[in-house]
């Protein structure tokens, strides 16, 4: 996995039977809105790549990659979330492994990794939008801003997606 900056604000975490425990985010961005998803369920980090049209494909799959002999499916999360559709030549990706398929989830830009204390999680607000509720495990309460942590399994119900 590409080396991500720690964010400065990020603590150590902790060792067992220590009162504060940290949970620990690859952040993206996605039309100005952070994002989150645990680092250990990521397994790569890539810039813009070339992407194999897939023929009747749902809207949310950009196509396939080759990434080291595999093949991984590209899912654009912009059109996932009800956004327009990512500038595939501006993009990042966040590789990640779901029931043993790897998936690329396209993104406008990767950030750090951060590591805030779990007693901050919390539920999603009403106020999110209800399809980005949908692909939400909850929030964390940055300074001017939410990461909304992403629920890999559940964004990665796209056969779902299109029957809402």
């Amino acid at each position: 996995m590409a080396n991500l900056p720690v964010s400065s604000t990020s603590r150590e975490l902790s060792s067992v039977g220590d009162e504060t425990t940290q949970n620990m985010f690859v952040t993206m961005t996605i039309a100005n809105q952070v994002f989150g998803i645990p680092v250990l369920k990521v397994q790569d980090v890539l810039g813009p790549q070339r992407i194999a049209h897939v023929p009747l494909a749902p809207p949310e799959v950009l196509g396939s990659l080759n990434l080291r002999g595999r093949i991984v499916t590209a899912v654009d999360v912009r059109t996932r979330l009800g956004l327009s559709p990512c500038d595939r030549k501006q993009s990042m990706s966040v590789v990640v492994d779901h029931s043993g398929e790897l998936y690329s989830l396209v993104v406008d830009k990767v950030g750090e990794v951060m590591s805030l204390p779990t007693s901050d999680f919390e539920r999603n607000p009403s106020t999110l939008d209800p399809r980005w509720a949908e692909v939400s495990e909850g929030i964390y309460r940055l300074q001017g801003n939410l990461l909304v942590v992403l629920d890999v399994p559940r964004l990665l119900r796209l056969e779902q997606a299109r029957a809402a």
